[in-house]
């Protein structure tokens, strides 16, 4: 279908015309759009050869609107306003939207890390609504794909071509065992030494339970697993009842006050968590995602609370 609007006829001229309307002159439209006088010069006589007749005549060095420019700029306003529109709209359904930002986060993050964030980005952008949604880093890395969060606070996952990260902190993991067990005063733990002892862990999926599972790979045997949780909070009750031991990472030390303690494993067994900020690349400049990540750069060289 040929087309009825001219090549030389766009948004951004059109957006140029309303600023001229408005300003007055050239150097008004050129400030109010942080561009050269020339530019606008330029935008608007290419506005009028796409619409094929004239817009302004010439007094001295002013161009002065007529009615037809006035009648384009009525128009104008109306059209770019339905685009915006229909650009946020488009955005929502995607799952995009300009006031409302959604942050995937592993559990354990949410005794420090977390408000850290939200407090950041309240101070960035007030008009911002944050919400937050938990789950394990495979489900984060799975929502994050499919596009059902904007953005994930998690362990860096394995190099993906459509995923940004951005390094936060390393977190170190360690023997978790109730307050006054008979590991609790030791300098290290040797999970050699624990065959007998019955463990808790957290479901597959979660980035703690891979270290688990690698720390008893390298201690040469399968644990007794009395049972398995799906967060990490659950499985530090179970811990401070007795029910069993466990690995955690260091973060989530003072969430339980003195009921479960952190002990250091054996150097054979020492692993990190690197965590970070995580994001579609393919949204690297969306403005909510560029303020999240700001922030998450200035909380970046500090220790992890909680």
């Amino acid at each position: 279908m040929r087309s009825q609007i001219s090549d030389d006829i766009t948004f951004r001229k059109l957006e140029i015309l309303l600023a001229y309307m408005e300003g007055g002159n050239l150097n008004a439209a050129a400030r109010m759009l942080d561009i050269s006088a020339v530019s606008v010069h330029r935008a608007l006589h290419s506005l009028e050869d796409g619409m094929s007749c004239q817009l302004f005549s010439l007094q001295g060095r002013n161009l002065i609107p007529n009615d037809a420019a006035q009648v384009l700029a009525d128009v104008s306003r109306d059209v770019v306003r339905l685009m915006a529109d229909g650009i946020a709209a488009t955005r929502s359904a995607a799952g995009y939207s300009a006031d409302h930002l959604k942050i995937g986060s592993l559990y354990s993050l949410t005794t420090g890390t977390i408000p850290d964030v939200i407090i950041g980005i309240k101070l960035r952008k007030q008009e911002l609504e944050t919400e937050l949604v938990l789950g394990s880093n495979a489900d984060l890395l799975h929502k994050l794909k499919q596009n059902a969060i904007d953005a994930a606070l998690m362990a860096v996952p394995e190099p993906d071509p459509d995923i940004e990260s951005i390094a936060l902190f390393e977190d170190e993991i360690f023997f978790a065992a109730p307050a006054g067990s008979p590991y609790a005063g030791m300098a290290e733990v040797d999970l050699r030494a624990c065959a007998d002892e019955k463990f808790v862990c957290l479901k597959d999926g979660f980035v703690t339970f891979n270290g688990f599972q690698e720390a008893f790979r390298i201690a040469g045997y399968a644990p007794s697993i009395v049972t398995r949780v799906g967060d990490i909070f659950s499985l530090m009750n179970l811990v401070g009842a007795g029910i069993g031991y466990t690995l955690l990472p260091g973060r989530v030390r003072h969430a339980f006050g003195d009921k479960v303690q952190l002990i250091p494993l054996k150097n054979d067994y020492l692993m990190r968590q690197t965590i970070g900020l995580s994001f579609l690349r393919v949204r690297e400049r969306d403005p909510n995602l560029l303020a999240l990540a700001a922030v998450c750069r200035m909380l970046k060289h500090r220790t992890p609370a909680g």
